[in-house]
């Protein structure tokens, strides 16, 4: 096997890999849903390179691990919305069907 196949699986089995690239680096990914895959892909890039952009650092590692923190904390803070939202609905329903039991 030469070296471009074993570094790229994607001349193997081209079905399910897709090739993306981010902060300047290609990888070689697989997975069920290549856009979704190409999708996340950008936003990690986008992510990295606005934590670049403010100069903090120029380790690829750092940058990388910064933009993780950042999107785990959207992730986390999405997440907190969403079940709040989720609390605030179910208060609701308590409260409709406590009316629709007290009229009985």
């Amino acid at each position: 096997m030469d070296e471009q196949t074993r570094n790229n699986p994607a001349r193997n089995n081209p079905g399910n890999y897709v090739t993306v690239e981010i902060y300047d680096q290609l990888y070689h990914l697989s997975g069920q849903d290549t856009v979704h895959i190409r999708e996340l892909a950008a936003v990690v890039d986008a992510k990295m390179r606005a934590v670049a952009a403010q100069g903090r650092t120029a380790d690829s590692l750092r940058v990388a691990v910064l933009a993780a923190l950042n999107l785990a904390d959207e992730l986390s803070q999405a997440t907190s919305a969403d079940l709040q939202l989720g609390h605030a609905r179910a208060a609701n329903l308590r409260g409709l069907l406590d009316e629709v039991l007290e009229k009985d």
